[in-house]
């Protein structure tokens, strides 16, 4: 980036016009959102149902199906984050963390980066939802779940991928369903 001019600042994300050198040697300005990045967590309990959320989202138009997730506050670490946010959005802790890697949500024009983790040996604990937050704490088998992804009742990204990643760690991509 050679140059960058902050357009907004705003409470999640800045919006900024960069002037940048591509790889052929052009100049451009691109608009680019600066975003903290977050944690999604595919919470599994010991009878192999999942923990999803039912939340309202006012840019999507209404209700989705996601995993418990939330922004990254600095300077907090992925991994501190995905714990505060199951705790925060379910009133769960989990004993047992597995990484499943992270993905770019939209690097077209936003350099958002979200951590995906698996959390089993569930414990249930106090919520602490944010008071703009609606949401319902469901619980389903995580067959289900894949089920309502391939039925396109999932819309959501982030929960896509984190049940996707999931299944695959369990070997139910390959029809070989193993205890997560």
């Amino acid at each position: 980036m050679d140059k960058r001019k902050i357009i907004y600042t705003g409470n999640v994300v800045d919006l900024g016009i960069e002037t940048v050198t591509l790889p052929t040697g052009d100049s451009m300005e691109l608009e680019v959102v600066r975003h903290p990045g977050g944690a999604a967590i595919v919470a599994i309990d010991g009878q192999q149902r999942v923990c999803m959320l039912r939340q309202f989202r006012h840019a999507a138009g209404g209700w989705l199906w996601e995993l418990p997730a939330g922004k990254i506050d600095a300077p907090e670490s992925p991994d501190n984050t995905a714990k505060r946010e199951l705790r925060e959005e379910a009133g769960l802790t989990a004993e047992h963390w597995q990484s499943l890697g992270s993905f770019l949500s939209t690097p077209g024009f936003c350099d958002e980066r979200i951590y995906l983790y698996l959390a089993t040996t569930l414990h249930t604990t106090d919520s602490e939802p944010h008071p703009h937050e609606v949401i319902e704490v469901h619980w389903m088998p995580f067959s289900e779940a894949l089920d309502m992804c391939d039925r396109n009742e999932i819309e959501d990204g982030k929960t896509l991928l984190g049940l996707a990643r999931a299944a695959g760690k369990a070997g139910i991509v390959a029809g070989q369903q193993e205890t997560l």
